[in-house]
């Protein structure tokens, strides 16, 4: 072949090779938040957002409140529920394992601090990314089963005060291990394909943010694993508990309704009990609404679009709606504070530090004393007063 010929065969190659590439980038440019594989790397249509201040600046300070507020409640949650509650019950077991859930969730958070305020640049491996996007979904559905669980329970306490199942901390333990094997099955498909892409520009590795896309014409077998997987937690684990929880409270409100007015009316104990119910009932909406809906929604509408090839722009939407669900390990104390009088209790002796043996003897010299109602007071028998603050 002669020199001239080889030199425009390989000026032609070049060409056919650039191209290509602006082919292939074309073809991503409507894809919201995929990536296409070319032979310089993957190529991505999400520089702006990957350098936004969204994703670098409201992200990691979002997370930065939750783990400055999710780590220090739910460990002391932890020891509320361990070490200061003596009287073992099933409302305590399901939130200490829930409380546990949020904290083991809540200790990998730092990484992804760290990776938004990297400019979205992962650089603690594959593995490590799995593990993380791993432990962000079993906490997701742990926090769903165990609050469905909790839910019930607080149901059937009210409604039959006088059943031996309400304190059958035995069925409690069983149901708990077996939440847990399940999410841990459950999560197991998510080791099974990447999370990381090494994007050509702008030169950063992305971790559960782009979706790479082998073939444009065909992007089905890229995400396959994906689709399945939150299709089947989108319907399973998110919408039959959310289902079971919304009956439960509901029928929970009747029947602390019809106890109020078995009692005569919405005032004393039974009022107090209703109003602590009503608040217990907000926060379990406002957490699935808030935190457990948006996250599940956008999963299935996202692993759709992706699926079928079609234009997806809903990035914003998509990232901020699962920055948005690790708030329920905010959510969660609260939960607490309301379902059980004696975790707020032993909450306020522990701020105060007061020791269980300290606690145990206030009791006792409360007990023995009667309670003023003109003074709010309680008054021994020789007439000293002492203050029931605490």
């Amino acid at each position: 072949m002669k020199p001239g010929c080889v030199s425009k065969f390989l000026v032609l190659c070049f060409f056919l090779k650039i191209s290509r590439s602006m082919a292939e980038e074309a073809k991503v440019q409507d894809r919201g938040f995929t990536g296409v594989e070319t032979l310089e790397g993957v190529m991505v249509s999400l520089i702006d957002a990957l350098q936004s201040g969204l994703t670098t600046v409201f992200l990691p300070i979002v997370y930065i409140f939750v783990f400055a507020v999710a780590l220090p409640t739910n460990a002391m949650a932890i020891w509320v529920f361990v070490f200061r509650t003596k009287k073992k019950h099933p409302s305590s077991i399901y939130m200490a394992n829930l409380a546990l859930s949020d904290l083991l969730f809540v200790i990998w958070i730092p990484l992804k601090i760290s990776y938004h305020l990297n400019g979205n640049d992962w650089v603690y491996g594959e593995a490590m990314c799995k593990v993380y996007v791993s432990f962000f979904y079993g906490n997701m559905y742990c926090s769903v089963l165990f609050i469905t669980s909790l839910s019930i329970q607080r149901y059937w306490v009210v409604a039959h005060p006088l059943s031996e199942q309400r304190k059958n901390n035995k069925m409690a333990v069983a149901v708990c291990v077996c939440i847990w094997a399940f999410v841990w099955l459950s999560t197991t498909p998510l080791y099974l394909y990447e999370h990381t892409a090494q994007l050509r520009r702008p030169n950063v590795t992305t971790c559960h943010d782009v979706s790479v896309i082998h073939d444009p014409e065909d992007p089905f077998p890229s995400v396959r694993y994906p689709y399945y997987y939150f299709m089947f937690t989108a319907l399973v684990v998110f919408l039959v508990p959310c289902v079971l929880t919304a009956v439960a409270y509901a029928l929970l409100l009747r029947a602390l309704d019809g106890g109020g007015a078995a009692a005569g009316g919405d005032s004393g104990a039974a009022g107090k009990k209703r109003r602590r119910a009503v608040l217990l009932v907000a926060t379990v909406l406002v957490t699935f609404l808030l935190c457990f809906l948006p996250s599940n929604v956008m999963l299935v509408v996202h692993y759709s679009l992706l699926k079928d090839g079609e234009v997806n722009n809903l990035y914003a939407l998509y990232v901020a709606a699962l920055c948005l669900n690790s708030l329920n390990c905010c959510l969660d104390p609260l939960v607490y504070y309301f379902v059980s009088e004696d975790f707020r209790g032993h909450v306020r002796n522990t701020l105060l530090c007061r020791s269980s043996r300290a606690v145990e003897r206030m009791r006792v010299s409360f007990s023995s004393m009667k309670y003023s109602r003109k003074t709010q007071a309680y008054v021994s028998d020789s007439g000293n007063t002492q203050s029931s603050s605490c």
